[in-house]
């Protein structure tokens, strides 16, 4: 059963902390984004381990490996993102439709140990891209098609409460 799309503008994180997972990526300095994408990349292999991994909790909720597969993909997209914006000046991001990737790239039947290999990747390849932006770069910007600016530092604390968020959802 597909899931009802979630069509919020999550930039609100940018300015308080998530009153779900109490997260605030307001709070976070920009050198300390790498290390908390690594810091979480073990969580999720632990979480893909899982026996029910697959199992939906209800029908309006993902499961964790669609979860783990949709924060796979988040760290792919937002290393595309910040690769452009250090190409280009202020670029629009192509648009991503994260429901329509969830069925189309069919996350729940994907195998979770590959899932894992490939999170753990994207993780550790945007900590390490992160990590490597000189200070002087940090102040360039991109935009959505929606008009929500980004620059790297807020880019990269926009796309840091993404994993940490999910890893809330999927607590057990």
């Amino acid at each position: 059963m597909p899931i009802d799309p979630d069509t919020k503008n999550w930039t609100w994180v940018l300015e308080r902390a998530c009153p779900d997972c109490g997260f605030d990526s307001s709070a976070v300095r920009y050198e300390d984004i790498p290390e908390l994408i690594r810091a979480d990349i073990e969580r999720w292999v632990a979480v893909l381990d899982r026996d029910d991994v697959a199992v939906r909790p209800d029908d309006s909720t993902w499961s964790a490996l669609e979860y783990a597969a949709h924060v796979r993909d988040v760290h792919r997209i937002f290393r595309t993102r910040l690769a452009l914006v250090l190409a280009e000046d202020d670029p629009e991001f192509a648009n991503w439709d994260q429901d329509a990737t969830a069925l189309a790239e069919n996350y729940n039947e994907q195998n979770a140990a590959v899932v894992a290999a490939e999170l753990a990747d994207a993780a550790a390849a945007l900590a390490d891209a992160f990590a490597a932006v000189p200070p002087g770069d940090r102040q360039r910007t991109g935009r959505r098609s929606d008009g929500s600016n980004f620059s790297v530092e807020s880019l990269a604390a926009y796309y840091i409460h993404d994993p940490i968020h999910h890893l809330w959802d999927v607590r057990g």
